[in-house]
């Protein structure tokens, strides 16, 4: 295997004994596609004001160091250790009060974050002229619960009893890659729309201005994106857009009117009909009048699994979904 090393090709051979193994090897691919996309260079041009000595480590590289590291299992600034045992692979990496200088002066010093943003934008803008850019831009956009098991800055209870940190996020559904994520404590809620909106712009920022007039873009969130703020905000700038909608007693009403002979089956991802799920649409039988015009509502039905609970409104064992 053949990595790059401080911009040198270095041979790396992979054997299960003998002398001069190294661990960690394929975090050294994900290092050389930071460098070959551009993404770390694009990082050491923006962060540059940090570099107080010209021989000091390049804070592009180190924000680099500091991701392969998260990306290979490691949950703490000090866990940069494993990366940095790795001289033939990495190179030279920085210690770790160097490195946690550097993401605090990036989290101090305005414009900074925004610059590791565009600095990413501009590496995807490469990657999507060589590989081809997505026909559909899907954003995905979801919240997670990080739990943390000591008292730290942001951390807080989450609504599932725990204590810690629940960031939204949003994914590009066709090519996996991550657009945009918002730190936030604990007890953020999970339909506020500011963050939505927030995150959502964040995302569009990363799709290169030359396509974002032409190309299809698509936002998809649960039930948490079915908010009036966040809906109107992707009717304003003509977003497509597809959310959960809450099971209220209006719609499980609505759902069980529906002739059996409107509903038709479910598609997989491949187009093929699915064995278990059945759609319809309910869009005419309930009040839709506060959402953007246009809006449709589609409920699914599907046979519960074994061992799946069951609410008390669920009909003959089927389960609702919209």
């Amino acid at each position: 295997m053949k990595v790059q090393r401080d911009g040198r090709n270095v041979t790396v051979e992979v054997t299960a004994d003998g002398e001069g193994l190294v661990s960690h090897a394929g975090s050294a691919l994900l290092a050389q596609m930071a460098d070959k996309s551009g993404l770390t260079q694009a990082l050491s041009v923006r962060l540059a004001e940090l570099k107080q000595r010209r021989s000091g480590h390049d804070p592009g590289r180190v924000v680099r160091d500091l991701a392969v590291m998260l990306a290979d299992g490691g949950d703490c600034l000090a866990n940069l250790a494993a990366v940095r045992d790795q001289d033939a692979l990495f190179g030279a990496v920085a210690s770790n009060s160097t490195a946690f200088r550097v993401v605090d002066a990036i989290a101090c010093t305005p414009g900074l974050l925004d610059a590791i943003a565009d600095a990413h934008a501009r590496a995807r803008e490469h990657v999507w002229s060589q590989t081809g850019a997505p026909e559909r831009v899907t954003i995905e956009v979801d919240a997670t619960l990080v739990t943390s098991h000591s008292e730290k800055e942001g951390a807080a209870g989450t609504y599932k009893g725990g204590y810690g940190f629940h960031p939204l996020m949003a994914y590009c559904d066709e090519t996996g890659e991550a657009l945009a994520a918002i730190l936030r404590p604990g007890n953020a809620g999970s339909n506020t729309a500011a963050d939505h909106i927030t995150v959502i712009q964040d995302a569009l920022a990363q799709i290169p201005a030359e396509l974002i007039e032409t190309i299809e873009i698509l936002v998809r969130a649960d039930s948490a994106g079915a908010t009036h703020e966040v809906l109107h905000f992707c009717r304003e700038h003509r977003l497509r857009y597809s959310v959960g909608y809450e099971l209220t007693d209006q719609v499980r009403a609505a759902i069980l009117t529906i002739p059996e002979k409107q509903w038709v089956s479910a598609l997989a991802t491949d187009g093929t009909a699915r064995e278990n799920g059945q759609i319809a649409e309910i869009t005419d039988l309930i009040d839709l009048t506060a959402w953007p015009a246009g809006s449709r509502v589609i409920v699914r039905r599907e046979r519960a699994h074994p061992g799946a609970q069951l609410s008390f409104t669920d009909h003959d064992a089927d389960g609702g979904r919209c």
